[in-house]
């Protein structure tokens, strides 16, 4: 398995619609593989959702798995590798929920984004058959991020304010909801 280049905010693959994926693609050795250097890409880069715009590829493809002990979200639930193909998705809730997103292709930064809380995707599987999925919370955020780029959409086209727009040291030290708000006024002796 190979490490995959990942791109960054500025390439046009990332601002482009991603074309579908044929049978006759998704049953070829060359797409297996992709697969497999996606999931070491993204683990390389304790990501936890890689789309196939985001290596240079312009498919309806992204893989999506979050690890237990994932060093950029400690604290998001443990989900099982996914790997998700044409996706047609569905709010099933449109009460949205704010989550500090990162991406792999804006490195450095972390956005406050909020995104419908349920949701369900409909999408092909690696033998080519259908398969449902109904997420929420969390993990129905990390399926949209990885889903928008599928449609040429970065997280930072939707946040709303942007001054929830922030360098990861900035967030880690004065945003961080999980921080002791006590900690940003106490004197350093």
């Amino acid at each position: 398995m190979a490490t995959l280049k990942i791109l960054r905010m500025g390439h046009p693959v990332l601002r482009e619609k991603a074309k579908l994926v044929s049978l006759e693609e998704l049953r070829s050795p060359e797409f297996q593989q992709l697969i497999q250097d996606m999931f070491a890409t993204m683990e390389a880069y304790e990501g936890i959702g890689l789309a196939a715009p985001q290596i240079g590829i312009s498919k309806q493809l992204a893989i999506v798995g979050i690890p237990e002990d994932n060093p950029r979200y400690p604290d998001a639930p443990e989900t099982e590798q996914y790997v998700i193909i044409n996706p047609i998705i569905k709010i099933l809730d449109t009460k949205l929920q704010g989550f500090w997103e990162g991406c792999l292709s804006i490195p450095g930064l972390r956005g406050h984004v909020e995104r419908p809380r349920k949701l369900q995707v409909d999408y092909m599987t690696l033998e080519g058959s259908t398969e449902r999925i109904v997420v929420e919370g969390f993990v129905a955020t990390v399926f949209q991020h990885e889903l928008d780029h599928l449609e040429g959409k970065l997280y930072i086209d939707r946040i709303k304010d942007t001054r929830k727009l922030a360098f990861n040291e900035e967030y880690d030290s004065f945003l961080c909801p999980d921080r002791d708000k006590d900690d940003k006024n106490k004197e350093i002796d």
